[in-house]
């Protein structure tokens, strides 16, 4: 019977739905990609999952080409003005991973070896994008079995990341509770409605429809392959600058795949690819690996946690407001925007306070986990996977 199409794919999207169950009703305390990534190896070694289910699905040979096409999208997401008003929060993001990838090289190369300290520290800065270029160049290296090390790293991160996101961030939403009722304290930030009216277009807006914008994404990142084949630049590079310089020109829009309403489904397959590249992982390797794990981890959120705090003291910015930037190098979004409606509901007494303080921190954590989650990552992954 799984050997149906149909019935391949159905079982993939259940474990998906669990896990996206859990996390909702968890409060995204139990994060949708542990669910995924734990189970299918679970399922995969009782025999549940036969280690081919992508490929009875028929979703393994689309799924594989869309990660340029994802990458193309993200520099879609937030435009160029955003950035330069949120310059600090993007400093700041950097100086948390910087830090953390030189100590991780500095303090856990010497008791794991360089090329396992690299490959965990692109899904460490960053998310599941980082993962599958991290885990491309260990197949083609034939270092199978050092995905481990990033698929660990992504499932566990978030359990480390959010509650310490959560506690900065409520200890800063107290403090603009108390600004509040002495000042009147209110904050200005444009909406999501504005800035996506600020942007041009070279496009009339009766040709963006669904097709037509599928189009011009899957067209950036045919471009983006090329372009890595024939300079020997990481695709990924190609077309995250393709989306962030198409959007500023007007030849995209801000946020292409959920205009075209294809998102979702097309995350969804993403994490086909991801679950595809454990399939040699064996329980003796998930053990054998965890000591390294938990050090790159350590070290690299102990970097994160410096490079957070000293950055925003030499911006001048509270540090219970930087860290938590920082430290969505661990989560992204929609983990940022998660605990942002988390913090501001919990301490906010009336509506008021409860806008007050979600406007306050959610702007920089956005920004914060596009420069790290979109960018950062997928540069450092690019340039460091490169030296094995």
């Amino acid at each position: 019977m799984i050997d149906e199409p149909i019935v391949a794919a159905m079982l993939i999207f259940a474990l998906f739905a669990l896990g996206e169950f859990l996390s909702v009703v968890s409060r995204a305390r139990i994060p949708m990609l542990f669910v995924v990534m734990f189970g299918y190896l679970l399922l995969l070694w009782t025999g549940v999952f036969p280690p081919d289910i992508a490929d009875k699905a028929n979703i393994s040979a689309f799924a594989s080409i869309l990660p340029a096409v994802l990458i193309v999208h993200m520099g879609t997401l937030i435009p160029f003005k955003q950035l330069k008003e949120q310059y600090k929060a993007v400093l700041i993001a950097l100086s948390g991973i910087l830090v953390a990838v030189v100590l991780v090289i500095v303090f856990v190369t010497p008791f794991v070896g360089y090329t396992s300290s690299v490959v965990g520290l692109g899904p460490l800065t960053g998310g599941i994008i980082a993962f599958v270029i991290t885990s491309e160049r260990l197949q083609e290296l034939g270092l199978v079995s050092l995905i481990t090390i990033p698929a660990l790293i992504l499932g566990i991160q978030n359990f480390v990341g959010m509650p310490l996101a959560a506690f900065f961030l409520r200890k800063l939403g107290v403090s603009v509770q108390k600004e509040l009722r002495e000042t009147g304290y209110q904050t200005v930030a444009a909406t999501k409605e504005k800035q996506e009216k600020s942007r041009k277009s070279l496009l009339p807006e009766k040709y963006q429809t669904q097709v037509i914008l599928l189009f011009q994404v899957f067209l950036g990142a045919a471009i983006a392959v090329v372009l890595g084949s024939l300079t020997g630049i990481n695709y990924s590079l190609w077309a995250l600058a393709i989306g962030i310089i198409g959007t500023y020109f007007g030849f995209y829009q801000g946020s292409m795949m959920e205009k075209a309403n294809s998102f979702g489904i097309t995350m969804a397959l993403l994490i086909v690819v991801v679950m595809s590249s454990m399939n040699s992982i064996t329980p003796s390797m998930f053990t054998d690996y965890l000591p390294e794990v938990l050090l790159i981890m350590v070290v690299g959120i102990i970097g994160i946690l410096i490079g957070g705090y000293f950055s925003s003291k030499l911006l001048k910015w509270n540090p219970n407001k930087g860290i938590p930037v920082a430290l969505t190098a661990l989560f992204g979004f929609p983990g940022d925007y998660i605990i942002c409606e988390e913090v501001s509901r919990s301490i906010g007494k009336d509506e008021k306070e409860r806008k007050a303080i979600f406007n306050e921190i959610l702007t920089p954590m956005l920004v914060g986990g596009f420069t790290t989650v979109t960018i950062a990552s997928i540069v450092i992954a690019s340039i460091l996977v490169g030296t094995l």
